[in-house]
């Protein structure tokens, strides 16, 4: 049984645990990870547009060379149906070799529990937290069968985190009432390492790139459309996937078992309280049409470490309310303007009427005539710029 005190007790062992819990026991803090599932638990097919600035963290981690699967993306097309305007994102105007990797979600967590458990991180799985006293040194976490007593606790259970709710921390949300349907296609054109996007009025349908030519799709559209699509025998559902993505790459050769995901958005009021902090989707979740989600749990766990590593080197307590506050500071207000930024794109191309449509087309093309702007939008959403924590700096 391990230790019952520890520096930092993490509840979650999902990636964005993971990767709190392998920055603070990299920079030497006692870790633990509360873990519901078994070790070896078959993941739920979804993947993750991972930018720039996560690769680096993983790197650092030591968990990027056990990432098999990893696609890189060097472009990026984004049009409305129907022969709208369209905008194109390339690597090589910000002279990098690639805007990112898609990587399937289960392979970035075994490559993060083994790094995490060569950084010395100790779990207790399955396990959930079922209570939590604060007090003004420590929390004391009930596990159920056991207790542990942690300087800091950090919420990285999910939406519907647990860790938040008996904290007291309210949140805001908005439920989109879409379902986001995943699956692997192959489709009879190359990718080409390009992620494709068309914006629809129903919602967004994405066909990243895998290797081998197959692509991961995410077809976020209307709960009763997602139901229906998701009954369909595999050639009818292969047929609609065609159309409804223009057949840019041609036709669906080949479609692997689906899944659908409720989409909504949350806000928690605050992202700490006494002796615990919130990351990832337990502080913050937003519509997939941009693939940031996972970026932004990355760096809200690298950033936490960070500032709990800077006030221990201080001689100052990591788990205090001086070093949550300063934590908050750094993330909330970037976590915002994400959230902001991709309601309103959602809100826009949901917008029906002809004059909306002429709005939003034009708006996308002088976007895309626009360089500096079309810069600055890489630079920003792969991790080339911003208050990032230096696990996310240029590696040497």
């Amino acid at each position: 049984m391990p230790a019952e005190r520890y520096d930092v007790a993490v509840a979650g062992g999902g990636l964005t645990g993971l990767v709190a819990a392998a920055c603070f026991a990299r920079a030497g803090f006692e870790v633990l990870v509360v873990e519901g599932r078994e070790r070896g638990a078959e993941g739920d097919g979804r993947v993750s547009a991972l930018t720039v600035a996560s690769e680096r963290i993983l790197r650092r981690l030591g968990a990027w060379e056990g990432i098999t699967g990893a696609a890189p993306f060097r472009r990026m097309r984004v049009w409305e149906a129907g022969g709208g305007a369209e905008i194109r994102f390339d690597a090589a105007a910000v002279g990098a070799e690639h805007l990112g990797h898609i990587v399937p979600n289960q392979v970035v967590v075994e490559a993060l529990e083994a790094a995490a458990e060569s950084l010395g991180v100790a779990w207790i799985r399955p396990a959930r937290v079922s209570g939590l006293a604060l007090g003004s040194g420590e929390a004391t976490v009930d596990l159920g069968a056991t207790r542990i007593r942690a300087g800091l606790l950090v919420g990285a259970d999910g939406a519907d985190s647990l860790v938040r709710k008996l904290t007291g921390i309210p949140v805001r949300g908005r439920d989109y009432g879409q379902l986001g349907i995943v699956c692997s296609v192959r489709p009879e054109r190359h990718h080409r390492d390009i992620a494709w996007q068309v914006a629809r009025p129903a919602g967004p349908l994405a066909f990243l790139p895998l290797p081998d030519g197959l692509c991961s799709i995410v077809w976020s559209t209307e709960r009763a459309h997602a139901e229906h699509l998701l009954a369909l025998a595999d050639e009818a559902f292969r047929h609609e996937l065609e159309a409804a993505f223009e057949r840019r790459l041609g036709a669906v050769e080949w479609a692997g078992p689906r899944a659908g995901f409720p989409l909504r958005a949350i806000r928690a009021a605050t992202y700490s309280a006494p002796r615990v902090a919130l990351v990832g989707d337990a502080a913050h979740t937003i519509h997939p049409l941009a693939g940031q989600g996972v970026n932004l749990g990355i760096l809200d766990a690298a950033v936490l470490a960070e500032v709990a590593a800077e006030a221990a080197g201080r001689g100052r307590d990591p788990g205090g309310r001086a070093v949550l506050e300063r934590y908050e500071r750094r993330r909330k207000a970037h976590n915002l303007a994400v959230h902001c930024a991709v309601d309103g794109f959602d809100r826009l191309y949901r917008a029906g009427g002809a004059p909306v449509r002429a709005i939003r087309n034009a708006g996308l093309a002088a976007t895309h005539r626009l360089t500096p702007l079309k810069r600055r939008i890489i630079l920003h959403a792969s991790g080339f710029a911003g208050d990032l924590p230096a696990a996310a700096a240029p590696l040497d």
